[in-house]
């Protein structure tokens, strides 16, 4: 994860493009650069590596060190660790090789206290912020942002009717949607069907809430569809509706949705 700093975004691209060439060229695997759509100058590197030996070539490669280097001039890279390991056997010698003694990891549990001494202990103000820290804080993911940001991305054609979503995930993510229309009209698809399709296919399975945007003077609530959808992969999620003015209010989808049709009406 990279935080990069005001004004430094094309510097980034260009860093991030170095590194995906690289990582290509020397068949390590491969890059996806992903935006954070609840923070704008918030970017995933997301690798995907060959081999877990691919892995250890690249971290010892002189060239991929030097991009990381020039990366860390221009924002805050956090590392991330987020999906499947292999199980070759060098990932429990290398855990353990970088474990010290006095850890608190598995059997390695130190035997006496060296903890602080009385009255030493942080202050709230000094706890370590890291990745989960970061998520935790109050107004850090700015859900109808995100929305709007994505509306602008609607191919409405036909209505003119932008309408943007964001979908937040039990853990935090952000999936964007925004409604895409056809000639056929039949086929035109809502901004909360395609975030919520989105999330699935990435394989979110939890979601908390969902923010929908357009630009209207009434705030514009999902369709029945949309509704429908919500329910069965979401449950009783909080609806957030905004327009592109200040105005937004929240709603419990079981309140939109009062009677709904779902899985326990066909046991």
């Amino acid at each position: 994860m990279v935080d990069i700093s005001e004004g430094q975004e094309g510097a980034f691209m260009a860093l991030a493009r170095e590194m995906t060439s690289l990582m290509a060229t020397k068949e390590y695997g491969r890059i996806d650069v992903v935006r954070d759509e609840s923070a704008p100058l918030r970017f995933y590197l997301v690798r995907q590596w060959a081999s877990t030996a691919s892995a250890q070539l690249c971290h010892a490669d002189p060239e991929m060190q030097d991009v990381t280097a020039r990366l860390v001039q221009i924002g805050r890279v956090t590392h991330l660790v987020n999906g499947v390991t292999g199980r070759e056997a060098f990932q429990f010698e290398e855990r353990r090789a970088y474990t010290k003694a006095d850890r608190r990891i598995g059997l390695d549990r130190r035997t006496q206290d060296a903890g602080r001494a009385e009255g030493e202990r942080r202050s709230r103000q000094e706890r370590r912020v890291g990745p989960r820290r970061l998520r935790e804080q109050p107004g850090e993911i700015d859900l109808v942002g995100a929305a709007r940001r994505a509306r602008e991305n609607a191919d409405a054609r036909f209505s003119q009717f932008k309408v943007g979503a964001a979908l937040e995930t039990a853990d935090g993510a952000v999936i964007t949607g925004c409604n895409i229309e056809n000639a056929t009209y039949g086929l035109t698809i809502c901004a909360e069907r395609v975030a919520m399709f989105k999330a699935l296919s990435d394989g979110h399975r939890a979601f908390k809430r969902i923010a929908i945007v357009a630009d209207t003077g009434n705030l514009t609530p999902p369709c029945g569809a949309c509704r429908q959808i919500l329910w069965e992969f979401g449950g009783n999620l909080e609806i957030v509706l905004a327009n592109l003015k200040a105005e937004q209010s929240t709603h419990m989808l079981k309140n939109l949705l009062p009677l709904p049709f779902d899985a326990r009406l066909l046991t």
